[in-house]
């Protein structure tokens, strides 16, 4: 592991059926995620990801990367964008991509990552720390 070194990126299409798992998962049933109504009633453009589901995709590019997720020690991010997953069966698709930022003395390195959807960024400084 090098200063520099890219990680191998990953897309990922989130589809609505996927959001109703994640619900369930973590037991976040915002209707925002789900119900197309209220989610354009409170002033979005339709039902939205999960934040917590956007970030664990970003971490998934380290730890598939890694091999081990037990080396990684540190991820987190702001939510700035939402991703809007249509009802059309195709989803969004949200695309991930990572560099080395750096490596301290003691072992220790910073992933800068990025998440993009329809063109922006969705995450605002989303980084890992990895065990080398």
């Amino acid at each position: 592991m090098n200063v520099g070194d890219e990680l191998p990126p990953l897309s990922v299409r989130i589809t609505r059926d996927q959001l109703v798992r994640y619900a369930g998962a973590s037991l976040d049933f915002n209707p925002i995620h789900w119900n197309e109504t209220f989610a354009k009633d409170v002033g979005l453009p339709d039902v939205i990801a999960h934040g917590m589901l956007t970030m664990a995709l970003a971490g998934r590019v380290v730890t598939d990367w890694l091999g081990d997720p037990g080396r990684l020690l540190d991820l987190s991010t702001r939510f700035t964008r939402p991703v809007v997953v249509p009802n059309d069966g195709q989803g969004a698709l949200v695309e991930f991509t990572g560099k080395v930022a750096a490596i301290s003395d003691d072992g220790i390195a910073r992933i800068d990552l990025v998440a993009r959807f329809d063109g922006q960024t969705v995450l605002g400084r989303p980084q890992a720390s990895v065990r080398v």
